[in-house]
Formats: structure tokens, C-alpha cells, sequence
């Protein structure tokens, strides 16, 4: 039987749990990131909101989740610690969109996105699949088990990468 676990903002969950479902919903300009370690069985999730910890390092100190910079690291310290390999990872990620900004004033979205793409390449990682960007907002989907990560955008449901 799946357990759903739904991941709210500025919040991280890692698991050994072959039978749950990793579940980020309503992504606007936040991003979902997955990780899953295929060989060691690990999977992984962040909701963050903001792209920089350094913005406000107050509530970077109290929730390091609700930056990019911080909730990622928080994510894959974790999952590491819990034993998963940094050569295995798949990384998944989507959000980042342009909701509510019309005129591109803050840009939230595609600075999230920035962000995680230099903390990337800082630590010689690569997206295993991305789905970010546009005006819609998404939800990410990552089953623990099998590592298979799907996307809902406007109502259809399609897998992430693979």
C-alpha cells in the first residue's frame, strides 16, 4: 500500500520507505527537487520558496528549506548521510514558474532555478530531468521505490524524465 508523504514549503523529507510516494504540490515560482539513489534505495525531497539564504539569514537560520541554496544542501547532507552515493543520484526538478508577475518584475522562478543550476555544477551534479519555467503552476511526484518521478501541469500527468 503507497503512503503518500506531501511536502509542504520549506520542508525536506528523506526515505528508505519502498512503498512511498514523495509528493510536492501547487509549484508556482517554488521549486521541487528529488533525489533517488536507484542502488542504495534512498529517496529525497525539498519545497523551497527563495533562491538565496543570504536575503534574510534570520529565517535562513530558523528554516534553511525555504532557500534554494540551504534547502538543497539540507536535502543532499541528508540524503547522504543516510547512505546514498553521490555518484547514484538522480536529481529531479520542477517549478520555477512565472506566476503572478506578469510584468517579469522578480523573476522568483527563474532565480530558484539559477540558483540550483551553480549549486549543481559547484558539486559536479547533473538533472537527471527538469520540467520548470512557464506560467503554470505543477506538482511533482517521486515514488520511492522505483524512482520514477511524474509531473501534473494543467491536469495531465506525464513522467519525468526516465
Amino acid at each position: 500500500m503507497e503512503i503518500k508523504s506531501f511536502i509542504n514549503i520549506a520542508q525536506v523529507k528523506v526515505t528508505q520507505q519502498a512503498t512511498e510516494v514523495l509528493i510536492v504540490s501547487n509549484l508556482g515560482s517554488c521549486l521541487g527537487i528529488g533525489i533517488f539513489d536507484p542502488e542504495n534505495g534512498i529517496a529525497g525531497m525539498v519545497h523551497c520558496l527563495l533562491p538565496l539564504s543570504k536575503s534574510d539569514p534570520g529565517k535562513a537560520e530558523i528554516n534553511p528549506c525555504m532557500y534554494v541554496d540551504t534547502g538543497f544542501a539540507c536535502l543532499l547532507n541528508n540524503i547522504l548521510a543516510h547512505g546514498a552515493t553521490k555518484q547514484n543520484l538522480k536529481i529531479f526538478v520542477a517549478g520555477g514558474a512565472n506566476i503572478n508577475d506578469a510584468e517579469n518584475v522578480f523573476e522568483i522562478g527563474k532565480k530558484n532555478y539559477t540558483v540550483l543550476k551553480k549549486i549543481l555544477w559547484k558539486n559536479g551534479l547533473l538533472l537527471s530531468a527538469e520540467d520548470v519555467g512557464g506560467e503554470f503552476s505543477r506538482t511533482i511526484s517521486l515514488y520511492t521505490g522505483t524512482g520514477r518521478c511524474f509531473l501534473k501541469i494543467n491536469g495531465e500527468t506525464k513522467e519525468l524524465g526516465n
